[in-house]
């Protein structure tokens, strides 16, 4: 089930807080790593970690 988006505030540290149910839904834990990277203007990717990882050495990449 994909939820609604959510708006959220980027603080004037830069800090973003995520809803504990978009990083469930995502399948992310408290304590997970995720890479962060710009895809454009506007949008910015979270990706688990070991996934990431994962498609640089299988060649899939992002």
């Amino acid at each position: 089930m994909i939820r609604e988006p959510a708006e959220l505030t980027v603080q004037a540290d830069g800090t973003v807080e995520l809803p504990m149910g978009l990083l469930a839904e995502a399948g992310l834990n408290p304590g997970s790593k995720v890479l962060a990277f710009s895809d454009g203007d506007g949008r910015i990717v979270l990706r688990r970690f070991d996934d990431s990882v994962e498609d640089l050495l299988g060649g899939h990449g992002l």
